[in-house]
């Protein structure tokens, strides 16, 4: 079977270019051909700032925002990150889609593509990885950082220089080694995460 890769847009504010840049590895992820891509905003989730009245790990979710949002990410077998930087750190719709769940993001690799000026988003990626260690997930080393990537973007789309899809093609094949030896973990794991039948 196919292992799902969920290539996750971590930006949610107006006039972001993360959608472009995530479709860009979304695309070529595809074409690598180990996974199956899957593109992931969210934006498209509207999750307001953590607002669940019971700990995620108990997954008691109350609200429907948090339930399309644990349902997706429990489809998952390994995460791509696309994420700008924001002073430093990783953008708070990122931070705060991480604390809205808990068990659904153990045991997966995790990549990450990141851009922006000069550091390429570089800080954010080393302060998110810390975080999702928490969360038992697996930050590899191999990533595709984009230092000064808006000369690259033209009409809403990226125009990636052999650098970004040589980083990209490393990061894929490690990823997939990664996803390969989880999978003992994460299949029964998933299995799990399944919402229960309702006894008649």
């Amino acid at each position: 079977m196919t292992l799902k890769l969920h290539t996750i847009v971590a930006s949610t504010r107006p006039g972001r270019i993360g959608p472009s840049i995530a479709q860009w590895f979304n695309d070529f992820a595809a074409e690598h051909g180990k996974f199956g891509p899957v593109l992931v905003d969210l934006a498209d989730f509207n999750l307001p700032v953590f607002d669940e009245p019971e700990h995620p790990r108990l997954r008691k979710y109350h609200h429907a925002h948090t339930k399309a949002w644990s349902e997706s990410v429990a489809q998952a077998d390994a995460l791509v990150f696309v994420t700008p930087e924001y002073n430093f750190g990783p953008p708070p719709s990122l931070l705060n889609a991480l604390n809205y769940l808990s068990l659904e993001w153990n045991y997966m690799p995790a990549g990450f593509v990141s851009y922006g000026g000069i550091s390429g988003g570089l800080r954010a990626v080393q302060v998110t990885k810390e975080i999702l260690t928490t969360f038992k997930v697996m930050p590899i080393p191999e990533g595709v950082p984009m230092p000064m990537v808006f000369p690259n973007l033209e009409n809403g789309k990226l125009n990636a220089p052999d650098i970004y899809k040589t980083s990209a093609a490393m990061m894929l094949d490690e990823l997939h080694k990664w996803a390969e030896s989880m999978k003992a973990l994460r299949v029964p794991h998933k299995d799990s995460l399944q919402p229960k039948a309702q006894a008649a």
